[in-house]
């Protein structure tokens, strides 16, 4: 007899029969042998389970006995700008992607400065754009688990977006990665690649968003690649739905003299899988990555990181927070690798959480792998509650109890928050803490 598991696993063999005869003559093509390849190992590993190491505090059961079909392209839901408006940043430059398809409809790409490339990424690759066909998928290891290789398998479409050298993008760059309302539950395989040119300078928001209610999972893959002195901020923002279950996989590759800063704010989701990987190849780097999650009622919010230090003089400096109410449950699970060969390596990681409830829990696990003698290298956890004295001064001085906390809690946000180099999104997470905060304080789910 056959387990739940197996069943969901045997499903999806059947959705990529399905697959496959909706290609027609790309079924010849060798991108597509690479997707039947991809399949085959997914067939193979199947999904991840607790018994992986770099799964074994995240249950992902919910995930894999529930089947999610994939969206045909042909099968695209409608929807208008007014359905993403409570997202959408005024003065950005928009990229719009409906169930993992790329929108034309709903994008706004006039305002790119000549020579910059925004588009279905299923076009760039259609077109055979060069910088396309030289690093998508040169960074992201398809066979890492079930869900890339899963990607790897279904993965249509996505945006694709290239700054030549020495170009200045002055407008923010929104991607939002929005899901519709459908009958049964569904599955999203939005890929994004991103490519900054030598001196380039560019800032990313991607804004992953969807309805309430509705069971569906984003299987997302996005590549970012900075080429040598260029200059990027990357801005992550998950708002999906309360049923909603989310697994991320971004990898970063950095060459000389480049800068990259990530800020990944997690709010939404029922199930949620970040995973962020940043390889540093070259010399006189700096990375920065900063993420907060805040979860409620049954949330689970797991990140991992990996800062993959390769050559020498180079820096890098996480700070990941977490604040955890309810039985919600987070994860934080990060790795600095320095290498042999990366000597005056300067390394800091710090992992902290909130909890507001006796029912709350975090596994964390900071972790450093060092093969260079000449380094600085620091990490460290922390976990705790509110300072009772803290809110004992702050209603001394005509707080009530909920505001003492509130404050007291939006303050040990604020670190990443602050980091966030767009006034107007920085604003808009204010609002969205807020609210978050609100529902954590009644007992929403």
């Amino acid at each position: 007899m056959q387990s739940t598991d197996q069943t969901v696993q045997l499903s999806y063999q059947s959705d990529f029969e399905k697959f496959e005869q909706g290609l027609n003559g790309e079924k010849s093509t060798p991108r597509h042998a690479l997707r039947r390849r991809a399949f085959s190992k997914f067939m193979e590993m199947g999904f991840p389970t607790s018994r992986h190491e770099e799964w074994r505090f995240t249950n992902i059961q919910p995930v894999t006995k529930t089947h999610f079909q994939p969206v045909p392209a042909n099968q695209a839901v409608s929807i208008s700008l007014a359905d993403l408006e409570s997202v959408m940043l005024k003065d950005v430059i928009r990229v719009v992607i409906v169930d993992g398809y790329f929108s034309s409809a709903l994008s706004d790409l006039k305002d790119l400065p000549a020579g910059v490339v925004g588009e279905s990424l299923a076009a760039a690759l259609k077109q055979n754009r060069p910088e396309a066909l030289i690093h998508l998928g040169a960074y992201t290891d398809s066979s890492e688990n079930g869900f890339t290789a899963l990607h790897a398998a279904f993965s249509l479409d996505g945006v694709f977006l290239f700054v030549p050298g020495h170009t200045i993008v002055e407008k923010p760059i929104q991607v939002i990665y929005s899901a519709t309302k459908r009958n049964d539950p569904f599955v999203a395989y939005p890929r994004s690649l991103f490519i900054a040119g030598d001196a380039a300078q560019v800032k990313i928001v991607e804004t992953y968003f969807g309805p309430g209610g509705q069971a569906y999972l984003t299987n997302a893959v996005s590549e970012v690649v900075l080429g040598t002195h260029a200059v990027v901020e990357h801005d992550r923002i998950q708002l999906e739905g309360e049923n909603a279950f989310h697994v991320n996989t971004s990898s970063v590759y950095q060459q000389a003299g480049s800068a990259y800063r990530s800020n990944c704010i997690t709010l939404g989701g029922l199930l949620v899988r970040n995973t962020l990987a940043a390889r540093l190849d070259a010399e006189g780097i700096e990375c920065r990555l900063n993420g907060l999650s805040i979860a409620h009622g049954n949330q689970l919010i797991d990140n991992h990181t990996l800062l993959d230090h390769i050559k020498p003089n180079c820096s890098s400096h996480q700070v990941y927070k977490a604040i955890l109410d309810g039985k919600a449950r987070g994860v934080f699970n990060g790795k600095i690798m320095v290498h042999k060969d990366a000597q005056k390596t300067d390394a800091k990681q710090t992992n902290k959480t909130l909890l507001l409830s006796d029912d709350a829990v975090i596994d964390t696990k900071p972790q450093l792998e060092i093969f260079a003698d000449d380094v600085k290298c620091t990490h460290g956890a922390t976990v705790g509650q509110l300072d009772a004295e803290h809110i004992f001064y702050l209603r001394a001085r005509g707080l009530d109890e909920s505001e003492a906390r509130d404050m007291l809690t939006y303050a040990f946000a604020g670190e990443v928050v602050g980091s966030i180099g767009i006034p107007e999104l920085r604003e808009q997470i204010d609002l969205q803490i807020h609210s978050r905060l609100d529902r954590g304080r009644k007992g929403a789910v």
